[in-house]
């Protein structure tokens, strides 16, 4: 399969991110509780009332582990403690760097999936990513008629059982990645055309824009999307 498996590498004491450099972190949402107390001081008044209205109490757990980790990831590259990281909300939820910070020109975006984490972040460009966990069940041939276009959907249903589950998938994270960067909604999947096959790469159909697909551990897959060119890819074990 034709999924970028880079290094997660243990992550430098002197972290560098370059104009065109794009680092993206991994990390895991089920952790010790002592570990969670520790993130869950770290978050605003209005995080930790997010985490309590969750109904599901594993679901908040998780929230409490990704936004607090975020705020460490983030405060590395700021030279500055998790909890004065300062956030904003776009239209559809999507969070940024509140205006005093968002000087520095650092974007971010996180996915998580079935416990597993990942945050990307480079310089001054949109950038999205996607991670889904691809044993989960679902109607692969229903969601992908109903957002794919034609061809993908073609190409799709061409290929055996396995390989639609996994092709589906690859394209879904792909086309969300892209969403995700331009902070439109679902209902737009339809306008982020990929060309891909079993044994090729994805290709994203929009210029200015760069796509890589990432394996991040057995049965996840993941696509990064960056406004311009990417000169180096880091992946990072948190």
């Amino acid at each position: 399969m034709a999924v970028f498996n880079h290094l997660w590498l243990p992550v430098p004491k002197n972290l560098t991110l370059l104009p065109n450099d794009v680092h993206v972190w991994r990390f895991h949402l089920d952790i010790p509780e002592a570990q969670r107390e520790n993130l869950l001081a770290t978050l605003s008044g209005d995080e930790v009332a997010r985490a309590n209205r969750f109904h599901f109490h594993r679901t908040g757990e998780h929230f409490i582990a990704g936004r607090g980790i975020l705020r460490r990831i983030l405060g590395r590259y700021l030279g500055i403690e998790p909890q004065q990281v300062r956030f904003d909300y776009q239209e559809r939820g999507k969070p940024v760097l509140a205006d005093t910070l968002g000087k520095s020109g650092l974007w971010f975006n996180l996915s998580h999936s079935q416990g597993l984490a990942l945050c990307a972040v480079n310089y001054d460009r949109q950038i999205g990513v996607d991670l889904e966990y691809t044993r989960r069940s679902c109607d692969v041939e229903s969601l992908a008629k109903r957002f794919f276009l034609p061809r993908e959907y073609a190409l799709m249903r061409s290929l055996s059982p396995e390989q639609q589950q996994e092709t589906f998938f690859r394209y879904w994270t792909c086309k969300e990645a892209y969403l995700k960067a331009t902070g439109e909604g679902l209902g737009k999947l339809e306008q982020a055309e990929i060309s891909l096959t079993p044994t090729e790469p994805a290709r994203l159909h929009k210029s200015q824009w760069s796509l890589l697909e990432l394996n991040p551990e057995q049965y996840y897959l993941a696509a990064v999307v960056v406004a311009g060119n990417i000169d180096n890819l880091h992946c990072w074990q948190y």
